[in-house]
């Protein structure tokens, strides 16, 4: 048993030291030594004399007849911007191909730079993310209006008035081989989804078979400010009724190793990140193709991006029909409700890994307290209480054992010394301690570690429950989101792991002794880069144990050994 607890914390205490080696070289200007960040489209140019060869260029799936059109910037076309305001958005379209290049949120705060919006979508110098819609041809290579054709803003409101329920913005295309696509945007009051309606015109004379395109194309690199102590997901989901949820690497896509469902009638497909998504969600019936890959932008920012892509073959259009698909494009906070009825599957965006059975009914369980309290920071410590409620019995057997091991230490320090020349004899003389004194050294181990899923679950909750942005508790915690300004509460946790340390038997080994000690403070270290809605959840559940072991250790008289 001393043997796995030493492993354990040894473990612990070299991944802190790692942690801390790492933000060491980040905080003196060297890049970091085990999690780089990666690249930004500017490094990615400067090293592409170095080389480019391991990223595949952009290939359209083999499942089409037509090619995805080229992610290279075109000189000879000048493009514009149209700026879009709603109640929760600001939005910019390019006049190339009616691409949404920029979206701004009204209602979430930039915590990195406080007084500046969120700004998710962008297309600059610094960042690549953006939505695209067009058409290809399903058979032949007829041009058809791509996100690459000029298209122009039909006669309308730009902003959504004080009062007004919705915004509809069109935008047209010249004729292309005689086919004409309008995209109408049209957004609703208070909601982060967009109904995005294509129709197809043909005036060319002959019949068409085109496909509908919708893809999102980011660069590889994290969201800015993302913290190096906790890692979230940041690439491309699928969603199918075959697969379920699927999340992707970008490394993955690099060395194509993608393993998703190609066809589907239903689904979406999705790029996350910390807290914000944005999906293509098709209407359920029309069938897709599903592909993701690796895209060269150009001169500007070469072999920087990854592509997302939905192509739905549509039916042969006769010279002089029309033809609309509408569809759904989300871009906005993993509100989990709302994202899960706005489509069935799409709130998994907010993903809690294998542990999604235990995390969903505990956020159920939070979000019904915010109800009563009003409060998220309390919310968080009335859950606490409750799951300590709960395992209210199983804790206390928990710390009877360790009440009685720490009350035997004595005994088995002086034996350990006594027979430190023959270990075997130790061995024996510990068991035959261990059966006089009725106590079982797992004892205390087994009860908690029962418990480790449910809580690893409740910390993931509180990790990626964006209502936990900007979100105040008490005096001085403005942001449950963000780590806690003045560092109160990461140095009473601190305090906390070290009474609880105390309270805990000693080790017999000295070493182990002096790791038991040395471990709250190493691992303290990360809690003051940690979101101060994490720490508040560690601090109640550290004052709540201590105070059951405090009271359970006084019972048994052990409180001063």
């Amino acid at each position: 048993m001393n043997d796995i607890r030493r492993t354990i914390l040894w473990v612990i205490f070299g991944f802190s030291m790692i942690l801390l080696w790492d933000q060491w070289q980040v905080f003196n200007g060297h890049p970091a030594t085990f999690f780089p960040t990666p690249k930004t489209p500017a490094q990615i140019e400067a090293a592409k004399a170095t080389s480019s060869a391991d990223i595949p260029k952009a290939v359209a799936s083999s499942t089409v007849a037509g090619a995805l059109p080229s992610e290279e910037k075109t000189a000879a076309v000048q493009s514009s911007k149209v700026q879009i305001s709603t109640d929760v958005f600001k939005l910019s379209f390019d006049s190339l191909g009616a691409t949404i290049a920029r979206v701004e949120f009204l209602k979430h705060e930039d915590i990195n730079h406080p007084g500046n919006n969120i700004v998710l979508l962008d297309e600059s110098k610094d960042r690549i993310y953006t939505a695209q819609t067009g058409l290809i041809s399903g058979a032949g290579s007829l041009v058809l209006p791509t996100h690459k054709t000029p298209m122009n803003l039909r006669p309308g409101p730009l902003t959504m008035a004080q009062g007004q329920d919705s915004l509809t913005v069109s935008f047209e295309s010249d004729a292309v081989n005689g086919v004409k696509l309008v995209k109408t945007y049209t957004f609703k009051r208070g909601a982060y989804d967009i109904q995005v309606t294509h129709q197809v015109i043909n005036q060319s004379g002959q019949d068409i078979s085109p496909q509908l395109y919708f893809q999102l194309v980011r660069d590889g690199n994290k969201p800015q400010g993302e913290s190096s102590f906790y890692s979230t997901f940041t690439g491309p989901a699928v969603y199918t009724d075959a697969k379920k949820y699927q999340k992707v690497k970008f490394e993955d896509i690099k060395k194509n190793k993608v393993d998703v469902e190609k066809q589907s009638a239903n689904g979406y497909v999705a790029m996350v990140q910390h807290y914000f998504v944005s999906a293509w969600v098709l209407p359920d019936g029309l069938n897709r193709n599903i592909s993701l890959d690796a895209v060269d932008i150009g001169a500007a920012t070469p072999d920087c991006c990854y592509r997302a892509t939905l192509i739905a073959p549509l039916d042969t259009l006769k010279t002089g029909e029309t033809k609309s698909v509408s569809a759904t494009f989300y871009a906005g906070p993993q509100e989990e409700k709302k994202l899960e009825a706005l489509y069935p599957g799409l709130e998994l965006v907010k993903d809690y890994g294998w542990l999604t059975i235990l995390a969903k009914p505990l956020y159920w369980l939070l979000d019904q307290l915010h109800k009563l309290i009003n409060n998220w920071g309390w919310s968080i410590v009335a859950l606490v209480v409750l799951l300590k409620a709960a395992f209210f019995w199983l804790n206390a057997h928990a710390y009877r054992s360790m009440a009685k091991m720490k009350a035997i230490n004595p005994r088995i320090t002086e034996m350990r010394e006594r027979l430190k020349d023959n270990p075997q004899q130790m061995q024996m003389e510990m068991m035959k301690i261990y059966r006089e004194e009725k106590v079982n050294p797992m004892g205390g181990c087994l009860p908690i570690a029962i418990q480790i899923p449910v809580f690893i679950a409740l910390y993931w909750v509180l990790l990626s429950t964006v209502e936990m942005r900007n979100a105040p508790w008490i005096g001085w915690i403005h942001d449950l989101s963000a780590p806690d300004p003045l560092f109160i509460l990461p140095v009473v946790m601190t305090a906390t792991s070290l009474l609880q340390t105390w309270l805990n038997p000693t080790p017999p080994d000295p070493m182990q002794a002096k790791l038991m000690w040395i471990m709250p403070l190493a691992f303290s270290v990360m809690f003051f880069f940690f979101p101060s809605g994490l720490v508040l959840y560690w601090l109640t559940n550290n004052i709540l144990s201590i105070s059951q072991q405090w009271v359970i250790n006084k019972q048994l008289g052990v409180l001063k050994n």
